[in-house]
Protein backbone atom coordinates (compact mmCIF):
# COMPACT_ATOMS: atom_id res chain seq x y z
CA UNK A 1 0.00 0.00 0.00
CA UNK A 2 1.56 2.75 -1.09
CA UNK A 3 1.68 6.09 0.73
CA UNK A 4 -0.97 8.44 -1.04
CA UNK A 5 -3.29 5.26 -0.76
CA UNK A 6 -3.03 4.97 3.14
CA UNK A 7 -3.44 8.98 3.46
CA UNK A 8 -6.65 8.78 1.42
CA UNK A 9 -7.58 5.86 3.53
CA UNK A 10 -7.28 7.54 6.13
CA UNK A 11 -8.98 10.39 5.70
CA UNK A 12 -11.76 8.57 4.00
CA UNK A 13 -12.43 6.06 6.95
CA UNK A 14 -11.71 9.41 9.88
CA UNK A 15 -15.01 11.25 7.76
CA UNK A 16 -17.03 8.96 7.20
CA UNK A 17 -16.96 7.26 10.67
CA UNK A 18 -16.71 10.87 12.19
CA UNK A 19 -19.74 12.27 10.39
CA UNK A 20 -21.70 9.27 11.35
CA UNK A 21 -20.68 9.66 15.48
CA UNK A 22 -21.74 13.51 14.55
CA UNK A 23 -25.12 12.35 13.63
CA UNK A 24 -25.43 10.44 17.30
CA UNK A 25 -24.05 13.34 19.29
CA UNK A 26 -26.07 16.23 17.42
CA UNK A 27 -29.12 14.27 18.31
CA UNK A 28 -28.40 13.30 21.88
CA UNK A 29 -27.74 16.52 22.38
CA UNK A 30 -31.01 18.26 20.74
CA UNK A 31 -32.72 15.22 22.73
CA UNK A 32 -31.45 16.18 25.82
CA UNK A 33 -29.10 12.83 26.59
CA UNK A 34 -26.07 13.79 28.36
CA UNK A 35 -23.09 12.37 26.28
CA UNK A 36 -19.53 11.25 28.33
CA UNK A 37 -17.57 11.35 25.18
CA UNK A 38 -17.14 12.05 21.51
CA UNK A 39 -13.99 10.11 20.21
CA UNK A 40 -12.18 9.67 16.81
CA UNK A 41 -10.38 6.97 16.42
CA UNK A 42 -9.94 3.88 18.56
CA UNK A 43 -7.14 2.47 21.24
CA UNK A 44 -4.95 4.63 23.11
CA UNK A 45 -5.92 8.42 23.72
CA UNK A 46 -3.26 10.82 21.55
CA UNK A 47 -5.36 14.11 22.37
CA UNK A 48 -8.22 14.76 25.51
CA UNK A 49 -10.00 18.18 25.48
CA UNK A 50 -12.79 18.03 28.35
CA UNK A 51 -15.56 20.62 27.40
CA UNK A 52 -18.71 21.51 29.41
CA UNK A 53 -20.25 17.91 29.67
CA UNK A 54 -18.32 16.07 27.27
CA UNK A 55 -14.88 14.58 26.59
CA UNK A 56 -13.79 15.24 23.07
CA UNK A 57 -10.82 12.73 22.37
CA UNK A 58 -8.62 11.74 19.20
CA UNK A 59 -7.42 7.88 19.51
CA UNK A 60 -4.53 6.44 18.14
CA UNK A 61 -6.40 3.53 15.32
CA UNK A 62 -8.36 5.69 13.10
CA UNK A 63 -10.53 2.34 12.37
CA UNK A 64 -13.59 3.49 14.08
CA UNK A 65 -15.37 6.21 16.77
CA UNK A 66 -17.93 6.20 19.32
CA UNK A 67 -20.42 8.62 21.38
CA UNK A 68 -20.64 7.42 24.86
CA UNK A 69 -23.81 8.61 26.07
CA UNK A 70 -25.27 7.57 29.73
CA UNK A 71 -27.51 5.35 30.34
CA UNK A 72 -26.64 3.85 26.60
CA UNK A 73 -25.77 0.16 27.50
CA UNK A 74 -26.94 0.16 31.21
CA UNK A 75 -29.54 1.37 33.92
CA UNK A 76 -29.04 4.99 34.96
CA UNK A 77 -30.85 7.33 37.49
CA UNK A 78 -29.76 10.36 35.86
CA UNK A 79 -32.77 11.69 33.91
CA UNK A 80 -30.73 12.64 31.22
CA UNK A 81 -29.50 9.24 30.23
CA UNK A 82 -30.44 7.81 26.76
CA UNK A 83 -32.11 4.50 28.77
CA UNK A 84 -34.46 6.89 30.52
CA UNK A 85 -35.57 9.06 27.55
CA UNK A 86 -38.74 8.37 25.51
CA UNK A 87 -38.99 5.90 22.40
CA UNK A 88 -39.41 9.15 19.80
CA UNK A 89 -35.94 10.46 20.90
CA UNK A 90 -34.10 7.22 21.54
CA UNK A 91 -35.05 6.11 18.03
CA UNK A 92 -34.19 9.89 16.41
CA UNK A 93 -30.99 9.32 18.56
CA UNK A 94 -30.37 5.69 16.76
CA UNK A 95 -30.73 6.42 13.03
CA UNK A 96 -29.59 10.02 13.46
CA UNK A 97 -26.26 8.41 12.46
CA UNK A 98 -27.32 6.90 9.15
CA UNK A 99 -29.03 9.77 8.28
CA UNK A 100 -25.71 11.72 8.62
CA UNK A 101 -23.91 9.03 6.13
CA UNK A 102 -26.62 9.48 3.62
CA UNK A 103 -26.30 12.89 3.65
CA UNK A 104 -23.08 13.25 3.24
CA UNK A 105 -23.34 10.52 0.32
CA UNK A 106 -25.91 13.35 -1.31
CA UNK A 107 -23.36 16.04 -0.73
CA UNK A 108 -20.30 14.29 -1.88
CA UNK A 109 -22.02 13.43 -5.38
CA UNK A 110 -23.48 17.04 -5.79
CA UNK A 111 -20.32 18.97 -5.20
CA UNK A 112 -18.25 16.47 -7.77
CA UNK A 113 -21.93 17.59 -10.05
CA UNK A 114 -21.13 21.11 -9.28
CA UNK A 115 -17.35 21.14 -10.24
CA UNK A 116 -17.43 18.75 -12.68
CA UNK A 117 -21.15 19.81 -14.68
CA UNK A 118 -23.79 17.89 -15.30
CA UNK A 119 -24.88 16.86 -18.61
CA UNK A 120 -28.29 17.81 -18.70
CA UNK A 121 -31.17 16.40 -21.49
CA UNK A 122 -31.13 18.95 -23.69
CA UNK A 123 -28.90 18.06 -26.87
CA UNK A 124 -26.09 20.19 -27.57
CA UNK A 125 -25.55 18.48 -30.96
CA UNK A 126 -26.89 15.67 -32.95
CA UNK A 127 -24.32 14.38 -35.52
CA UNK A 128 -25.45 14.66 -39.33
CA UNK A 129 -25.29 11.35 -40.34
CA UNK A 130 -25.95 9.11 -37.65
CA UNK A 131 -29.09 7.52 -36.76
CA UNK A 132 -30.19 10.42 -34.46
CA UNK A 133 -30.38 13.11 -37.13
CA UNK A 134 -31.32 10.40 -39.30
CA UNK A 135 -34.35 9.87 -37.31
CA UNK A 136 -35.52 13.72 -36.85
CA UNK A 137 -33.96 14.46 -33.76
CA UNK A 138 -32.12 18.27 -33.90
CA UNK A 139 -30.06 20.32 -30.98
CA UNK A 140 -32.44 21.89 -28.74
CA UNK A 141 -34.57 19.02 -28.49
CA UNK A 142 -34.70 17.41 -24.67
CA UNK A 143 -35.06 13.58 -23.89
CA UNK A 144 -37.48 12.83 -21.53
CA UNK A 145 -38.19 8.92 -22.08
CA UNK A 146 -35.71 6.39 -23.53
CA UNK A 147 -37.19 2.95 -24.25
CA UNK A 148 -40.08 3.77 -22.18
CA UNK A 149 -38.31 5.36 -18.85
CA UNK A 150 -38.28 8.65 -17.94
CA UNK A 151 -34.54 10.40 -17.42
CA UNK A 152 -34.26 13.39 -15.74
CA UNK A 153 -30.24 13.63 -17.02
CA UNK A 154 -28.13 12.64 -20.04
CA UNK A 155 -26.21 9.46 -18.25
CA UNK A 156 -29.38 7.87 -17.32
CA UNK A 157 -30.26 8.31 -20.83
CA UNK A 158 -26.68 6.82 -22.51
CA UNK A 159 -26.88 3.78 -19.75
CA UNK A 160 -30.12 3.00 -21.13
CA UNK A 161 -29.22 3.48 -25.01
CA UNK A 162 -26.19 1.59 -24.15
CA UNK A 163 -28.32 -1.61 -23.22
CA UNK A 164 -30.41 -0.77 -26.21
CA UNK A 165 -29.59 -3.95 -28.61
CA UNK A 166 -31.63 -2.62 -31.99
CA UNK A 167 -33.52 0.44 -31.62
CA UNK A 168 -33.93 3.05 -29.09
CA UNK A 169 -37.29 4.33 -28.51
CA UNK A 170 -36.72 7.98 -27.99
CA UNK A 171 -39.35 10.67 -26.55
CA UNK A 172 -38.21 14.50 -26.80
CA UNK A 173 -39.72 17.68 -25.90
CA UNK A 174 -39.49 20.54 -28.56
CA UNK A 175 -40.98 23.56 -28.01
CA UNK A 176 -44.33 22.56 -26.53
CA UNK A 177 -44.36 19.35 -28.53
CA UNK A 178 -43.67 15.63 -27.86
CA UNK A 179 -41.65 13.94 -30.87
CA UNK A 180 -41.29 10.51 -30.76
CA UNK A 181 -38.72 8.36 -33.09
CA UNK A 182 -37.53 4.50 -33.09
CA UNK A 183 -33.97 5.11 -33.52
CA UNK A 184 -31.50 2.15 -34.69
CA UNK A 185 -28.62 2.21 -32.89
CA UNK A 186 -24.66 1.73 -34.59
CA UNK A 187 -21.68 -0.12 -32.41
CA UNK A 188 -18.94 2.45 -31.79
CA UNK A 189 -15.42 1.64 -31.62
CA UNK A 190 -15.49 0.32 -28.07
CA UNK A 191 -18.21 -1.48 -29.52
CA UNK A 192 -21.07 0.30 -27.26
CA UNK A 193 -24.30 1.51 -29.06
CA UNK A 194 -24.68 4.72 -29.59
CA UNK A 195 -26.90 7.34 -31.95
CA UNK A 196 -25.03 10.55 -32.26
CA UNK A 197 -25.85 12.96 -29.99
CA UNK A 198 -23.86 14.67 -27.50
CA UNK A 199 -26.22 17.19 -24.40
CA UNK A 200 -24.97 20.53 -22.78
CA UNK A 201 -23.34 20.89 -19.50
CA UNK A 202 -24.54 22.89 -16.95
CA UNK A 203 -22.62 23.99 -13.43
CA UNK A 204 -25.95 24.85 -12.36
CA UNK A 205 -25.71 24.31 -8.11
CA UNK A 206 -29.33 22.84 -8.26
CA UNK A 207 -29.10 20.84 -10.75
CA UNK A 208 -26.28 19.49 -9.38
CA UNK A 209 -27.61 18.66 -5.87
CA UNK A 210 -30.99 17.13 -7.47
CA UNK A 211 -28.15 15.00 -9.09
CA UNK A 212 -26.59 14.16 -5.73
CA UNK A 213 -30.21 13.32 -4.68
CA UNK A 214 -31.20 11.03 -7.71
CA UNK A 215 -27.56 9.63 -7.68
CA UNK A 216 -27.89 8.52 -4.19
CA UNK A 217 -31.55 7.18 -4.38
CA UNK A 218 -30.28 4.98 -7.49
CA UNK A 219 -27.08 3.82 -5.73
CA UNK A 220 -28.90 3.30 -2.63
CA UNK A 221 -32.06 1.12 -4.46
CA UNK A 222 -29.29 -1.16 -6.04
CA UNK A 223 -27.46 -1.98 -2.37
CA UNK A 224 -30.71 -2.54 -0.65
CA UNK A 225 -31.40 -5.29 -3.80
CA UNK A 226 -27.80 -6.71 -3.00
CA UNK A 227 -28.48 -7.27 0.19
CA UNK A 228 -32.46 -8.38 -0.53
CA UNK A 229 -30.33 -11.19 -2.73
CA UNK A 230 -27.71 -12.33 0.18
CA UNK A 231 -30.97 -13.43 2.67
CA UNK A 232 -32.75 -14.69 -0.49
CA UNK A 233 -29.28 -16.92 -1.78
CA UNK A 234 -29.28 -15.01 -5.08
CA UNK A 235 -25.75 -13.20 -3.97
CA UNK A 236 -22.99 -14.68 -1.82
CA UNK A 237 -21.13 -13.32 1.06
CA UNK A 238 -18.26 -14.14 -1.37
CA UNK A 239 -18.83 -10.70 -3.21
CA UNK A 240 -18.62 -8.90 0.53
CA UNK A 241 -15.71 -6.15 0.40
CA UNK A 242 -14.25 -5.65 4.22
CA UNK A 243 -11.54 -3.14 5.09
CA UNK A 244 -8.61 -4.70 3.10
CA UNK A 245 -10.99 -4.50 0.04
CA UNK A 246 -11.89 -0.66 0.52
CA UNK A 247 -8.09 0.20 1.07
CA UNK A 248 -7.19 -1.36 -2.08
CA UNK A 249 -10.66 -0.14 -4.42
CA UNK A 250 -9.50 3.61 -2.53
CA UNK A 251 -5.89 2.94 -3.91
CA UNK A 252 -7.27 2.08 -7.27
CA UNK A 253 -9.37 5.12 -7.55
CA UNK A 254 -6.30 7.64 -6.21
CA UNK A 255 -4.64 6.83 -9.28
CA UNK A 256 -7.28 8.55 -11.06
CA UNK A 257 -7.18 11.67 -8.92
CA UNK A 258 -9.27 12.73 -6.26
CA UNK A 259 -12.41 12.92 -7.80
CA UNK A 260 -12.77 9.33 -8.34
CA UNK A 261 -11.66 8.72 -4.67
CA UNK A 262 -14.87 11.39 -3.49
CA UNK A 263 -17.25 9.29 -5.64
CA UNK A 264 -16.12 6.18 -4.08
CA UNK A 265 -16.57 8.07 -0.89
CA UNK A 266 -19.78 8.54 -1.24
CA UNK A 267 -20.85 5.16 -2.01
CA UNK A 268 -18.72 3.51 1.15
CA UNK A 269 -20.99 6.61 3.06
CA UNK A 270 -23.86 5.63 1.77
CA UNK A 271 -23.33 1.57 2.35
CA UNK A 272 -22.26 2.55 6.10
CA UNK A 273 -25.72 4.11 6.40
CA UNK A 274 -27.54 1.61 5.01
CA UNK A 275 -25.87 -1.64 6.62
CA UNK A 276 -25.72 0.14 9.74
CA UNK A 277 -29.79 0.22 9.75
CA UNK A 278 -30.24 -3.51 8.98
CA UNK A 279 -32.47 -4.90 11.82
CA UNK A 280 -29.57 -7.19 13.37
CA UNK A 281 -28.05 -7.31 16.43
CA UNK A 282 -24.86 -5.10 17.78
CA UNK A 283 -26.31 -2.77 14.74
CA UNK A 284 -27.82 0.64 15.03
CA UNK A 285 -30.79 -1.07 13.51
CA UNK A 286 -31.03 -4.07 15.97
CA UNK A 287 -31.33 -0.93 18.91
CA UNK A 288 -34.06 0.12 17.56
CA UNK A 289 -35.67 -3.02 16.92
CA UNK A 290 -35.67 -3.13 20.30
CA UNK A 291 -37.24 0.12 20.28
CA UNK A 292 -39.81 -0.47 18.45
CA UNK A 293 -40.98 -4.02 20.28
CA UNK A 294 -40.86 -1.86 23.20
CA UNK A 295 -42.83 0.64 21.80
CA UNK A 296 -45.10 -1.92 20.48
CA UNK A 297 -45.78 -4.33 23.16
CA UNK A 298 -45.65 -1.87 26.23
CA UNK A 299 -43.00 -4.17 27.67
CA UNK A 300 -39.22 -3.11 28.25
CA UNK A 301 -36.86 -5.56 27.31
CA UNK A 302 -34.44 -5.84 30.21
CA UNK A 303 -31.22 -4.17 29.52
CA UNK A 304 -29.38 -7.71 30.71
CA UNK A 305 -31.14 -9.82 27.74
CA UNK A 306 -30.78 -6.92 24.99
CA UNK A 307 -27.05 -6.34 25.80
CA UNK A 308 -26.99 -10.21 25.69
CA UNK A 309 -28.21 -10.29 22.33
CA UNK A 310 -26.50 -7.62 20.94
CA UNK A 311 -23.38 -9.76 22.29
CA UNK A 312 -24.31 -12.47 20.63
CA UNK A 313 -24.98 -10.41 17.53
CA UNK A 314 -21.06 -8.37 17.64
CA UNK A 315 -19.68 -12.19 17.67
CA UNK A 316 -21.66 -12.98 14.66
CA UNK A 317 -20.21 -9.75 13.32
CA UNK A 318 -16.76 -9.81 14.28
CA UNK A 319 -16.75 -14.14 12.44
CA UNK A 320 -18.45 -12.16 9.21
CA UNK A 321 -15.81 -9.32 9.03
CA UNK A 322 -12.97 -12.05 9.60
CA UNK A 323 -14.63 -14.32 6.81
CA UNK A 324 -14.99 -10.81 4.87
CA UNK A 325 -11.05 -10.26 5.46
CA UNK A 326 -9.63 -13.42 4.24
CA UNK A 327 -11.67 -13.20 1.18
CA UNK A 328 -10.27 -10.00 0.77
CA UNK A 329 -6.63 -11.18 1.16
CA UNK A 330 -7.10 -13.63 -0.75
CA UNK A 331 -7.96 -11.80 -3.98
CA UNK A 332 -5.65 -9.34 -3.74
CA UNK A 333 -2.75 -12.53 -3.35
CA UNK A 334 -4.25 -14.23 -5.91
Amino acid sequence: MGFVTAIYAIVVFCVLIMVHELGHFFAAKLTGVQVNELSLGMGPKLFEHQGKETLYTLRLLPIGGFCAMEGEDEESENERAFSNKSAPARALVIVAGAVMNVLLAVTILSAIAGYTGIASTELKDVTEGKPAYQAGIRPGDEIIEVNGEKVNFFVEARNLIMMSEDTVELVVRRGNQKVYASIPVELSEDGYPIIGIEAIVTKNPLTAIHYGAVATVDMGKSMVGFIAQLFTGQSSVNELTGPVGIVSAIGQQARYGFIYVANLAALISLNLGIMNMLPLPALDGGRLLFIIINGITGKAVSEEIEGKVHFVGLLLLFALMAYVLLQDVGRLMG
